[in-house]
């Protein structure tokens, strides 16, 4: 039995050769790992759908966004600093919006996200994070940003112990909507 995990691998093509054809020569004798492989998939599918649909905001890894790009998506990218701010907008014909927050990431094992502004208040526990990158890629909720008025928000990572929690990374984005002669 495959985990999920390396199905997901194979599927990402995270895999090196020797491990990809070790997963492939087990699905041809698996049916049971086939039929998880194709549900994978079709959970993909409605991922991918809402996040193109523009009503999901997740983080996802390098590798992910990667896949979506080389499915034709068109996305709109920022990359951050701590203590950075950008000025943000959304096209029309923009797919996704992403977001890379570099952080010293280097011994973190819980990270949290907090989003605040435009209306929102969030709190996420245990996200993703690519330690070795020292950066979290956040995918916003585009149908909600091409409705946006000139608006900031705040992002901010929290490194989490039992302890205590610790900022790693505060990120100011200053939305303006499509059309006002700050495109780019």
């Amino acid at each position: 039995m495959t985990s999920d995990e390396t199905l997901l691998a194979y599927w990402l093509d995270e895999l090196d050769d020797d491990e990809s054809r070790e997963v492939e020569g087990h699905l041809f004798d698996c049916d049971q790992c086939g039929a998880r492989l194709r549900e994978l998939l079709r959970l993909r599918a409605g991922v991918r759908g809402a996040l193109r649909g523009g009503v999901l905001s997740s983080v996802v890894s390098p590798a992910f966004i990667d896949k979506l790009r080389g499915d034709g998506l068109r996305l709109r990218e920022y990359r951050l600093e701590p203590g950075g701010s950008v000025a943000c907008t959304v096209g029309p014909d923009d797919d996704l919006a992403v977001s890379y927050l570099r952080a010293p990431l280097g011994g973190v094992r819980q990270l949290d996200l907090e989003i605040d502004g435009a209306g929102i208040f969030h709190r996420s526990t245990h996200i993703p994070f690519d330690a070795a990158a020292n950066q979290v890629a956040l995918i916003a909720p585009t149908a909600f940003l091409k409705t946006l008025g000139a608006a900031s928000q705040r992002m901010r990572l929290l490194a989490v112990t039992q302890e205590a929690e610790r900022e790693v990374g505060e990120y100011t984005f200053n939305h303006y909507p499509w059309g006002t002669g700050q495109d780019s």
